[in-house]
């Protein structure tokens, strides 16, 4: 039988694509962009927007393939069962139990399963399901998702409710998973989860194990909370020559008040030392951010504030958002909210400052000399800067010689092969 998936969402839910891609394949089905038997979409649920983005993409895609059976999973269900079911799926699953959701999308597109909703309490959740690493289709990178859940329950965050309390794989199942790869053409693995820094037998242990095991393998790391940096942990990861220098740290604001309004567990300062440490600790290295804009009561002077922290910061790269209401969410019921308009220009005003400074990283990488990893369509550099592809070089890691900049990308030439 045919499957077409359509993901949106984090990271975790493209590693939930792939391993459930992998899964029906390993059982004698077939993926296709085109003429499914069964869409699957893969929903999220993080804001509003991407509940109504889920909810559009349920519908166009039955629209485009009207003779094909619909199935929806992931944060959308979870969170509006009854929205879900609204869109004519004949499979509703929720955001857990994967393998399981696998077995039903058989049966339905075989003719033997009934419309079905597969949905659990996620609160209830205690077992890590364990899922075979996950590699994009012609991509020598890999994601492996070793966390899941969340306990921080941030104000305007619905995920914890939706993804239940923590759970995590074992170290031991995690290396042998990333050795697995290493023996195979995979040339970089993501370690990736819902809440990574709450990973259960110790991030830097995990880190340590997973890079001993695959030591041919760049290894990379999800989003981090800030509090997870601190110098025994920076200390212990600068002593390994296979973690690539790049790091996602969660702002959200660069504002104390804002901060304390979101339910975040740091403060600017507290933040502004673990970009001080990882700086230190690996010269040269990317650092991302994400960025709420217009959250409820965020006055003109605490987005100042936060502007002049982006200042201070110079972040390599910048997801910013504005801020967008989530039913279920003590945000949702906060006073003094921000008009849309107001956040979006806010967010157009913090993604020009962060385009000033992404600019400069760009701009301070010409002259340098680094091994970059090419796909299909560019190349990844260890501090996660996008490359211009060189032609006959996908999946391979080349050193190269970086000899500008331009359009958001460095221009390189090559120097030898890695």
């Amino acid at each position: 039988m045919k499957f077409l998936f359509y993901t949106l969402g984090c990271r975790c839910n493209q590693f939930e694509t792939a391993a459930m891609e992998a899964a029906l394949r390993e059982r004698g089905h077939e993926i296709v962009t085109d003429g499914p038997d069964v869409v699957v979409v893969n929903s999220c649920a993080v804001t509003a927007e991407s509940a109504r983005k889920s909810r559009q993409a349920a519908r166009r895609l039955q629209k485009r393939w009207p003779g094909a059976k619909l199935a929806v999973c992931g944060c959308w269900p979870q969170a509006e069962r009854a929205e879900a079911e609204s869109v004519g799926a004949a499979l509703v699953g929720g955001s857990g139990e994967r393998l399981e959701f696998v077995k039903a999308l058989e049966a339905l597109a075989e003719g033997h399963g009934e419309p079905a909703v597969l949905l659990d309490e996620a609160l209830r959740r205690r077992e890590f399901e364990v899922l075979d690493p996950a590699r994009l289709e012609g991509r020598t990178r890999a994601y492996l998702k070793v966390e899941d859940g969340c306990a921080n329950f941030c104000t305007y965050c619905i995920i914890p409710y939706l993804r239940g309390p923590v759970r995590s794989m074992p170290l031991e199942e995690a290396a042998e998973k990333a050795a697995g790869l290493a023996a195979s053409d995979v040339k970089e693995l993501t370690l990736t989860g819902i809440e990574l820094a709450s990973y259960q037998y110790g991030l830097a242990e995990l880190v340590e194990a997973v890079a001993a095991a695959a030591p041919a393998l760049r290894i990379r790391l999800g989003s981090l909370e800030p509090r997870a940096v601190d110098e025994a942990f920076c200390r212990r990861l600068a002593a390994l020559p296979n973690l690539c220098p790049h790091f996602h740290l969660s702002l959200q604001s660069g504002c104390d008040e804002t901060l304390r309004r979101m339910g975040r567990k740091y403060d600017s300062a507290r933040f502004y030392r673990s970009v001080e440490l990882l700086r230190h600790y690996f010269p040269n290295c990317g650092l991302s951010a994400d960025l709420i804009t217009g959250f409820p009561g965020e006055t003109e002077g605490e987005f100042r504030k936060t502007l002049a922290f982006l200042d201070r910061c110079r972040f390599s790269h910048l997801h910013v958002f504005p801020y967008s209401e989530r039913k279920g969410t003590k945000a949702a019921r906060m006073p003094d909210s921000v008009p849309k308009p107001e956040r979006e220009e806010r967010a157009r005003q913090a993604i020009a400052l962060a385009a000033e400074h992404e600019e400069a990283f760009l701009r301070s990488q010409v002259g340098l000399r680094q091994a970059v990893l090419f796909e299909s369509r560019m190349g990844h550099t260890p501090n996660y800067c996008e490359t211009e592809l060189l032609p006959g070089r996908e999946g391979q890691v080349v050193s190269v010689l970086v000899t500008g900049a331009a359009d958001g990308r460095l221009i390189v030439e090559e120097t030898g092969r890695n």
